[in-house]
């Protein structure tokens, strides 16, 4: 396929697998003295449980990544050949140099200037997207958005929680109603390398005009979990989600972001939930009966009346711990 679109020159290219999430074939591909990046979504993901998705997101992913190019530019790897016929596109090869953040964090090393860069982009793109009536029409992809995060993730943990399925439900209607900014969908560390001050975003396949509470309580997430898995450092986890929260607040401007913070806590609380018993539970806490049964504890313990804002939020939580 490669070689009749004309994206290889060489019959002995070579393509290495690369790891990383569960929705796309992803390779390394060494062609003569050319090394780049290809992936293809899959229309069935590889998971425990039944989840399909349409393969056209991967022109929701083109167009995010070479929008936010041009709001944050070296925020995203350059796009080089794109087949919406086959489902696949090529891009930039990220070298040796860069480092993914969520093997940082899980091998101990917390920067809050890492932080920082994850807050300061975040917040740029939510800002200069809000109410644009021209990205809200490039990227009305409500469709693609329910099958990869609300359905999976949201409606699916409140199937396997019955006393709070009516929360979840709702949490949905009003996620798909809130209409504000270009999402990420992922805007998680496993989808960012760093390499010095440089930050890049991957894996935007999710990208939608809608909620930007999503990009930063999916963020969020991974923190508190974090502190939940690697205890010894959970201050410094903490110190992080601060850290990113306040400098994306900073950037968004004060009223933007005391709507997000307000509809927030909820659905960070939602997500912790559904990384144990959603359709995507995180790898590092799967067969740990305790930390999983913790979560579960305080998720729906604050379910009802979540704490107000995400500082509060956190400290419930550090407490918790």
């Amino acid at each position: 396929m490669l070689l009749a679109d004309g994206v290889l020159r060489n019959r002995d290219a070579i393509l290495t697998p690369l790891a990383g999430g569960v929705s796309s074939e992803i390779y390394k591909v060494e062609d003569g003295a050319e090394t780049f990046v290809v992936k293809r979504a899959l229309a069935k993901l590889n998971v425990a449980d039944e989840w399909f998705a349409d393969v056209s997101r991967n022109k929701h992913e083109v167009d995010y990544l070479r929008f936010v190019e041009g709001l944050v530019p070296g925020s995203t790897p350059s796009i080089r050949a794109v087949s919406v016929e086959h489902g696949y596109f090529t891009m930039e090869f990220l070298g040796v140099e860069f480092a993914n953040w969520k093997t940082l964090l899980l091998g101990g090393e917390l920067v809050n200037a890492h932080a920082h860069e994850a807050g300061r982009v975040l917040g740029i793109i939510h800002r200069e997207t809000w109410d644009n009536a021209a990205v809200r029409a490039e990227f009305e992809t409500t469709a693609n958005f329910r099958q990869l995060r609300t359905e999976p993730y949201l409606l699916t943990t409140g199937q396997r929680h019955p006393g709070h399925a009516l929360l979840f439900i709702a949490e949905v209607e009003r996620i798909e109603s809130n209409r504000r900014c270009l999402v990420h969908g992922d805007y998680s560390p496993k989808n960012m390398l760093i390499s010095g001050p440089r930050l890049v975003i991957l894996d935007c396949e999710v990208a939608w005009f809608g909620d930007p509470a999503f990009d930063v309580a999916f963020l969020l997430n991974h923190f508190m979990l974090k502190a939940l898995y690697l205890s010894a450092r959970r201050d410094a986890f903490f110190a992080l989600a601060q850290t990113a929260w306040t400098t994306y607040a900073r950037e968004l401007g004060d009223a933007r972001s005391a709507e997000v913070g307000r509809t927030a806590p909820r659905l960070l609380l939602m997500l912790m939930l559904a990384r144990v018993d959603g359709k995507s539970p995180v790898e590092y806490l799967r067969d740990d009966a305790s930390k999983k049964a913790a979560i579960r504890q305080f998720a729906t313990r604050h379910l009802a009346a979540p704490p107000a804002t995400l500082p509060e939020f956190f400290t419930a939580w550090k407490e918790r711990l």
